[in-house]
């Protein structure tokens, strides 16, 4: 299993180097800084797509290297290479410790350690053989064909990875973590006549690939992408203006992930760039929305053991009953902020400043049936499954395509409709809730998240939501 605790540094140890030379290194690297890490990463990805009847590409990657990190108040030295050598790590330190010159103070107590384990350590990419994987997506192609006539065209990937990391701090602090990643994607094409659409579907976690060879997690897959897909294909024009609006529960979340969270995160709010700054305490929600950061699911793609500067994950309330009680943060904007880091802290990989980020951000389940939320909607649309969006962090602006949407008439769901975008302000949003049910709901482990030109694996969630007064943009 995987572990948090202090192991040997085997990273370092298989690139033939003195654990005790490099902690004198780091050491020396980062006296008198407040805070700072040597953070060493070997990872192993694969990736396979399937497309038309065809295994379309295979691809397999092997990356390792280091980031060597000094903090000192807000500024940050950071220097990464891949090798891993004595060398390397003397002129990253010389580069890095420049920030701290006429600088000196006690550095940042090292992260409290964990023994929880999160996710199975095994390297999921040799626990499989590669025909097995091959079978898998051919046999998601041809369940999709023989499912229904109108299907034209079928594309199923499999992606995994391993990534083993080591973080080694001043005074010989040491923690390592390794950690499995699998996501499963099909999208179906269908058609009638000229008019073509689609629907996709996707599932993954930090487990091996064996959960997704099991042909009922696969098939739902499928059946999922092609049912989204025929919906589509009856679609009608979506409506235009401001209307009620309820969100689906579980994967819609990802517009609470993207309006609302990255607002919470601590640099933003630290640099009162973010629409949430200074309003610690404040209601900033409807009474009942209740918003939650946690790391600490097992085997879920946003979880992690310890986040990569070494700090164990946690369950962070963020907004409680409308009442905003913190925000994400790493050591540093933690630090700055004078709060506790919460395990937030991550990076894409060693080439990367850790930022703090989300994990798997979702809002807590309410006292109504699904079915009595739709009921209170008397003219509007149900939104159950988005695509892209765009959001401005400072004033809270969101636009977010609709991929699954319907309209509601009188209390009762109707046609499928086609091209619809939500557009408001995150913050305005929140305080425009009006119901929430009782079906909270995780996504099936599908999120990526983006910001400062890093991507990370995320989760999201909510319950079913009604929304007063959102500007729906449509065709019709």
């Amino acid at each position: 299993m995987s572990t948090a605790s202090p192991l040997p540094p085997r990273l370092l140890d298989e690139a033939g180097l003195d654990s005790a030379r490099v902690e004198r290194l780091i050491d020396d690297t980062l006296h008198g800084a407040d805070d700072g890490e040597l953070f060493v990463e070997l990872r192993q990805s694969e990736s396979l797509v399937f497309d038309d009847g065809r295994l379309k590409s295979a691809t397999t990657d092997v990356s390792q290297g280091f980031g060597l990190r000094c903090v000192a108040g807000e500024t940050t030295g950071y220097a990464h290479a891949t090798e891993i050598s004595e060398a390397a790590l003397k002129r990253a330190a010389d580069t890095v410790k420049v920030v701290k010159e006429g600088y000196g103070v006690a550095p940042a107590p090292a992260p409290s350690r964990t023994n929880r384990h999160l996710y199975p350590d095994d390297n999921p990419l040799l626990l499989t053989p590669f025909e097995a994987k091959v079978r898998l997506l051919q046999d998601m192609d041809a369940y999709a064909r023989a499912k229904d006539p109108r299907v034209r065209q079928v594309s199923a990937s499999l992606a995994g990875e391993w990534q083993s990391v080591e973080i080694v701090r001043k005074g010989g602090a040491r923690v390592a973590d390794m950690r499995p990643l699998v996501r499963l994607n099909v999208s179906v094409v269908v058609g009638d006549g000229d008019r073509q659409e689609s629907g996709t579907a996707g599932t993954g976690g930090r487990s091996s690939y064996l959960a997704y060879l099991d042909p009922a997690v696969w098939k739902a897959q499928v059946d999922e992408a092609l049912r989204q897909a025929l919906v589509n294909l009856s679609s009608v024009a979506a409506p235009a203006g401001e209307m009620q609006v309820v969100l689906g529960p579980g994967w819609p979340g990802i517009l609470l992930h993207e309006a609302i969270g990255h607002g919470l995160e601590g640099d933003f709010n630290r640099k009162k760039t973010s629409a949430f700054a200074g309003l610690l305490g404040e209601r900033v929600a409807a009474p009942g929305v209740t918003v939650i950061d946690d790391g600490t699911l097992p085997g879920r793609r946003g979880s992690l053991s310890v986040d990569d500067e070494g700090t164990p994950t946690a369950r962070t309330v963020l907004i409680e009953d409308g009442i905003l009680k913190g925000y994400i943060q790493d050591r540093q904007n933690a630090r700055l902020m004078g709060v506790a880091p919460t395990g937030n802290g991550r990076r894409q990989s060693y080439a990367y400043p850790v930022l703090p980020r989300m994990t798997n951000t979702y809002m807590l389940g309410g006292t109504h049936a699904p079915e009595e939320v739709i009921a209170a909607a008397k003219n509007g649309i149900y939104a159950v499954n988005f695509g892209g969006g765009q959001v401005d962090i400072t004033s809270g602006k969101f636009v977010f395509s609709c991929t699954e949407a319907y309209r509601i008439e009188n209390g009762k769901i109707g046609a499928p409709v086609k091209g619809a975008t939500l557009i408001g302000n995150g913050p305005d949003a929140l305080t425009r809730i009006k119901m929430v049910a009782n079906d909270m709901a995780l996504d099936p482990g599908i999120g990526t998240c983006g910001k400062n030109g890093q991507g990370v694996p995320v989760g999201v969630g909510q319950p079913t939501l009604l929304i007063e007064g959102l500007t729906v943009g449509g065709t019709g």
